[in-house]
């Protein structure tokens, strides 16, 4: 018994049913979506695969940029003797005129080698220091050129204050001109015992001359300013200018003593310091003296163990956090640069947030529709899209120009010419940065304010509250994980900036935090370092590149480090804001 259906046949009124055409595959994932699932889904991997890998980069170059590497001594075919640490090695394809140059002998077994492998050759970029000898710091050695590649035992990598590194072997230790021991192992035994003291010196003076004598001078300073002031306000001769000059001639005696009192203790440490030293004799036979106190680190890089070598590694990283830079920053800490930074990123979210979020308040709760809330959303929205630089340019002329030079007109013009607020400065770069970032705060914080149902507007309309108490009360805290939002890309963006800074306040070198102990603490007058523009420095206005190059990294790695752990903190503050508003919409 069958149990097919039966066929009807077509009639001249029925019609032939109409056959389906089978889909292929590829018919089918389109009718599906999925080729437009797989295209964003790869556009996505990709994106994160080129974030992954520069991380990946900075993370790598950054952390080893600070562990000490063996010395390295070449025998040239030219008779000198080069010595210091290899940072990079490559291949390269010698010139002809470069092999042509070379002696008969040389010339003959270069051409044989470089025919062997392809006319390609290896060559090591070598850290060689010693400028004040060589007026270089750097120097390529091709493989070919090298008739001898030694490691010597004692050679000793020192780090100083100036001049770069020093690369050379211990011949004495000098005290006062005297040899007091005469073979490496005595002079380095010698040197450890002697440089903590030195150095403990050294940072006395510095201190002496930084909080001593600088004290007595801005002391010094603001006496002179307050006599310029009565005579500005009360007229020369006047009884308040007489008792100001006579306050100064008071303040600058007492100044005196106490600075005869430091330059006296200051001679007793160059006294000191100066007569211990420590002879080197360099790779190609120079002897030279230097000064301990001079030295901040020294190691002989080819007897260094895994824990000596990783306690060099740990004491150059809390260098570079907690010191000052030197060497034209291309050495030393980047102290002043991450209080910079952090102290301009704060400022500027400070300034920004409250501003960004009254704006969009009045645009979402209060305007009517029009052409003029349009055209401030088209404002708004162009603004987002202007050069970074534009808004340095518009900072230097408006703020520094014209509201700084109207403060020191008005309030500082016993200072004047040497401006006060009439320059770049903390203030000027924070509230600059804040009107760059201001788009995006007015934009998150109005999708937020959208966000919030309107039941809730109505039901506390209903209970009797007025508009700012449903506002204040019930849109603006279930609006706040949207407007901490909007403060942390404000914070991301404006932290990385560089091109606004270089016009209003960000220095090379500033020594003086804008934030110290002295009154009234917060010094927004100042210049500042930040650590973009510390990164901008190091690899392009820097004189020796190669020395700057590990540092560039390691710094963009700090500096990413920074913005995220600002970021961290207020996507933290941003969930405990929504876990204590989030409930039940009515």
């Amino acid at each position: 018994m069958s149990s097919a259906t039966p066929t009807v046949p077509a009639g001249p009124d029925r019609a032939a049913p109409r056959t389906r055409k089978p889909l292929t595959v590829l018919q089918g994932l389109r009718a599906r979506g999925e080729p437009m699932l797989w295209l964003c889904g790869g556009a996505l991997a990709f994106a994160l695969c080129m974030v992954a890998g520069l991380l990946l980069l900075v993370l790598v170059e950054g952390t080893g940029t600070f562990w000490p590497v063996r010395a390295t001594q070449y025998r040239l075919a030219d008779g000198r003797v080069l010595l210091g640490e290899i940072t990079r090695t490559e291949e390269f394809a010698p010139s002809i005129e470069a092999v042509q140059a070379l002696p008969e002998d040389l010339r003959i077994r270069v051409a044989d080698t470089l025919a062997a492998s392809e006319g390609v050759a290896r060559r090591d970029l070598v850290r060689t220091g010693n400028f004040e000898i060589t007026n270089e710091h750097f120097h390529w050695i091709p493989s070919f050129l090298a008739s001898e590649v030694t490691e010597p035992e004692w050679a000793l990598v020192l780090e100083r204050q100036a001049w770069g590194r020093f690369y050379g072997v211990p011949r004495a230790f000098l005290v006062d001109g005297k040899e007091t021991a005469s073979t490496p192992a005595e002079a380095w035994q010698r040197f450890l015992q002697e440089h903590g003291s030195a150095r403990d010196r050294f940072h006395e003076a510095h201190e002496l001359r930084i909080h001593g004598i600088g004290a007595l001078s801005e002391r010094e300073e603001a006496a002179r300013l307050e006599a310029r002031k009565a005579e500005l306000q009360h007229g020369t001769g006047a009884p308040e200018h007489a008792a100001a000059i006579t306050a100064l001639e008071q303040v600058q005696q007492g100044c005196r003593a106490e600075r005869d009192r430091i330059e006296a203790r200051l001679r007793e440490i160059e006294t000191a310091n100066q007569s211990l030293q420590l002879s080197l004799t360099t790779a190609d036979g120079v002897r030279t003296d230097l000064r301990i106190d001079e030295v901040v680190r020294a190691y002989p890089a080819n007897q260094l163990g895994f824990l000596d070598a990783l306690g060099i590694y740990l004491d150059r990283w809390r260098e570079f956090l907690v010191d000052e830079p030197r060497e034209s920053n291309s050495e030393g800490g980047v102290y002043p640069a991450i209080f910079g930074t952090v102290l301009m990123t704060l400022l500027m979210s400070i300034a920004v947030v409250p501003f960004g979020v009254l704006a969009a308040l009045y645009l979402r709760e209060y305007a009517k529709a029009g052409l003029a809330i349009s055209a401030v959303r088209i404002a708004v929205n162009n603004l987002a899209g202007v050069p970074s630089i534009v808004f340095g340019v518009f900072g230097l002329g408006f703020f520094c120009y014209i509201v700084g030079g109207s403060i020191d007109s008005i309030f500082y013009a016993e200072r004047l010419p040497n401006p006060t607020f009439g320059k770049g400065a903390l203030l000027w770069a924070s509230l600059t940065l804040a009107l760059l970032t201001l788009p995006v705060v007015i934009v998150a914080t109005e999708e937020a304010l959208a966000a919030v149902p309107r039941s809730m507007r109505e039901g506390s309309y209903a209970c009797g509250a007025s508009k700012w108490q449903t506002i204040r009360r019930i849109v603006l805290p279930r609006a706040m994980p949207g407007i901490m939002t909007g403060a942390i890309l404000a914070m991301a963006r404006g932290a990385g900036e560089v091109a606004p800074l270089m016009l209003v306040g960000a220095v090379k070198l500033a020594p003086e935090l804008p934030l110290d102990g002295n009154a009234p603490y917060l010094h927004p007058s100042r210049s500042f370092m930040h650590l973009g523009f510390h990164v901008y420095d190091l690899g392009f206005q820097s004189q020796n590149s190669e020395a700057a190059k590990p540092m560039v990294f390691t710094t963009t790695l700090l500096l990413i480090g920074i913005i995220t752990m600002l970021n961290v903190f207020a996507i933290w503050l941003r969930s405990r804001l929504r876990r204590r508003f989030h409930g039940p919409q009515f």
